[in-house]
This record gives structure tokens, C-alpha cells and sequence, in this order.
């Protein structure tokens, strides 16, 4: 349900894995392995492919550094692509933590205008086990994603995904600060 909407960003509740767009961007792990939080249910419901296609990428060139992307097939969600985004693992802020997030947010919508995705849902990146503070992350997307729909992107919706009540509220308080 989107009850909170600023240009074309929307503050969605529920499970990423059912909604239908063109591309659902994973919080994934530099090795694009299966894992827990979003990471584990995007790949549980998507099914064998996504690891499969995941494991394609990484033999053919090493891990995905902190704060790239790559793409795969959504298997069996209801998406065309999974883009994989690899957000920071919090260390106090001193290692440069807010600078590689955004560039993780960066660069999954560059790679989904790169694929003409219009629509897209997004979770809280890095803020489940990685351990990067939630108000500070949600702001980071917030404004790397006004900023990147500022420069005549082809993207119509991002739906950016809290699958609870607290993340929900932090992410719409943040929208309606910006």
C-alpha cells in the first residue's frame, strides 16, 4: 500500500518479493550468495536461477565491491530483473560508509535505466545486518534517488519496500523531510 508519495517516489509496506515491477533491487552480499533478511527471501522466491545466474557473475569476474550492481533474471517473482546492489557494512562511520550507500542506490538505478526499467522496488539497503543506521541510510536513499530522478531518468515509480512498521515510518518521515 503507498500511502506517501513525493515525484515519483513511493513508501511502500510489505514484502518485496510480490510486487510487480520491472526490476527488484536485492541487498545483497559482495559474493551474491543466498543469505538472510530481503537477500534470503528474494532468492527463496525467485528460485534456483537467481543463484544460478548470481554464481555465472561472480566465476567470470570476482566479487561485487561495495557499492556497484549487477543484474540478473527475477526467476520466479514478478519483476523482469534483480538488481543486486551491494550496500556497506557499518563501522562507525569511518570508513567512508555513507559514501559507498549511496553509490550502492546509485548505482542499482543507473543499471535499471541501463535495462529501460520504469518501475522499481527498492528495500532498505544495508540496514538489517550490516548494521548501518536506519534514519541515516534513509535519507541517503531518499535524496540519491531525487537526485538521479532529477536528470531526466527514464524511471516513472520507485517504490522504495519496508517490510515493517518502524522502517515504514523512518522511510516516510525522511521523504517528508527532504
Amino acid at each position: 500500500m503507498c500511502i506517501q508519495a513525493k515525484s515519483k517516489i513511493c513508501i511502500v509496506a510489505g514484502d518485496i518479493t510480490t510486487i510487480h515491477v520491472d526490476a527488484i533491487v536485492n541487498a545483497a552480499n559482495s559474493q551474491l550468495s543466498d543469505g538472510s533478511g530481503v537477500n534470503g527471501a528474494i532468492h527463496r522466491a525467485g528460485g534456483p536461477t537467481i543463484l544460478q545466474e548470481c554464481q555465472k557473475i561472480i566465476a567470470n569476474r570476482g566479487i561485487c565491491p561495495t557499492g556497484e550492481a549487477v543484474i540478473t533474471s527475477a526467476g520466479n517473482l514478478p519483476a523482469q530483473y534483480v538488481i543486486h546492489a551491494v550496500g556497506p557494512i557499518w563501522q562507525g562511520g569511518s570508513q567512508h560508509e555513507e559514501e559507498l550507500l549511496a553509490q550502492c542506490y546509485y548505482s542499482a538505478l543507473k543499471l535499471a535505466t541501463q535495462y529501460t526499467c520504469k518501475t522499481m522496488a527498492i528495500p532498505c539497503i544495508s540496514t538489517g545486518i550490516f548494521g548501518f543506521p536506519k534514519e541515516k541510510a534513509a535519507i541517503i536513499a531518499i535524496r540519491t534517488i531525487i537526485t538521479f530522478l532529477q536528470k531526466d531518468s527514464i524511471l516513472e515509480k520507485i517504490n522504495l519496500v519496508a517490510f515493517d512498521k518502524e522502517n515504514f515510518d523512518i522511510l516516510s518521515a525522511a521523504l517528508a523531510n527532504y
